[in-house]
């Protein structure tokens, strides 16, 4: 099968949609696919045997990392001539309206998936009054295609609430193999405790953006005995977040990739996860993958992963701050119980290969496909 992703964010750029690309990509080509990926110029022109079509753009005010390339004629002639069966448009936003035009002008087949929930992302940069109007705009974009995906049941069924039609659930995936216990080193403690490795290791891996209201973690680190913090990732939002965990022992890792990310991930005590915008996030299953302990807000696609007391523990971010307080002081004060934890979720995880979720997408490909050949 011959298919076209559009994408908004695609390398070097490093974030959870980038991994389940990534991934989709090398899967789909490994199996005899052949793909094409249409997305933000970002010097990369191949990646696993897949040409990347680099479109420019220019950096959005908001978020000078993510990039907005405007659809081109260009685009439609580089698609007539791969010739693709699909067109699988991510988060179709700017450049992934290229995706639907073109897909609908050639009748080529249209799969939507939809990765980040950029209506609740607006209460965080002040501009929740858009709110209806984006669930608007995406509906209208949404319900071009055949088929939309969600990776997620809250967010399919919220998707569905708000008038999105022929929506269903891409399942969840994990590298097992790069994310795993036996990755934990003394030498990675060391260097994300900045010395103090015998102190409880808390740890934050993703965007440092406000969407994922970091600053809920100072609390948490504030009420244990000890506790260092490492930020892993970076953001728009970094120098805020510099200033106000300013004077307790938080240290701003930047970016880190491969095994490096893997031993970080198994070398801590317990992953902080705060946010309540996530469609997913998988950044949660790949901790589970290295036997680091979850403690994340009960919101969204997370209860899809983590379930309270048997492989982390949620809270209700309704709460405040109490919530996640007691439950990582339960997880750092019960050493039995949080092996136990650190076994189930590392069994939760090696459920999810990403060989699986990328046949699941196949599948799905070959129904659309069929579906709309039967109507031609």
């Amino acid at each position: 099968m011959r298919i076209a992703l559009f994408t908004e964010t695609f390398l070097p750029k490093v974030d959870g949609i980038v991994t389940r690309l990534r991934h989709t990509v090398e899967h789909l080509q490994r199996s005899g696919n052949e793909v094409i990926v249409f997305a933000p110029d970002g010097g990369i022109t191949e990646y696993k045997g897949a040409r990347v079509y680099g479109v420019t753009g220019f950096p959005l005010p908001l978020y000078p990392e993510l990039k907005m390339a405007l659809p081109r004629p260009a685009i439609g002639h580089a698609l007539e001539e791969f010739k693709p069966d699909i067109v699988h448009v991510v988060n179709p936003a700017v450049l992934g309206l290229a995706g639907l035009y073109y897909g609908k002008s050639l009748k080529i087949p249209l799969v939507a998936s939809y990765h980040t929930h950029l209506p609740q992302y607006l209460h965080h940069y002040n501009l929740g009054m858009l709110e209806g109007l984006l669930w608007e705009l995406l509906k209208s974009a949404h319900n071009q295609a055949e088929l939309n995906l969600c990776t997620s049941t809250a967010m399919v069924a919220e998707l569905t609430a708000h008038g999105i039609e022929r929506v269903d659930l891409w399942q969840k995936g994990v590298d097992t193999e790069l994310f795993h216990p036996e990755l934990a080193t003394d030498e990675m403690r060391s260097h994300l405790s900045q010395g103090f490795s015998q102190h409880p290791l808390l740890l934050y891996v993703g965007r440092l953006s406000a969407e994922k209201e970091i600053e809920r973690i100072k609390p948490v680190l504030e009420a244990i005995p000890d506790a260092r913090l490492a930020l892993v990732g970076d953001g728009p939002h970094r120098a805020s977040l510099e200033q106000h965990f300013a004077g307790t022992p938080t240290h701003f890792v930047g970016y880190l990739t491969g095994r490096d990310l893997g031993s970080a991930f198994a070398s801590a005590d317990a992953f902080i996860f705060p946010s309540r915008t996530e469609t997913l996030g998988l950044v949660l299953l790949e901790a589970m993958a290295a036997g680091c302990p979850v403690v994340a807000a009960s919101s969204g696609g997370i209860p899809d992963i983590v379930t309270s007391g048997v492989n982390g523990f949620l809270f209700d971010p309704q709460t405040g701050d109490e919530g996640a307080i007691l439950a990582t002081e339960r997880l750092l004060a019960q050493a039995q119980e949080r092996e136990t934890i650190r076994r189930n979720a590392r069994l939760e995880a090696e459920r999810w290969g990403w060989a699986a979720a990328t046949s699941q997408l196949v599948a799905y490909y070959q129904k659309v496909r069929s579906r709309c050949m039967a109507y031609s």
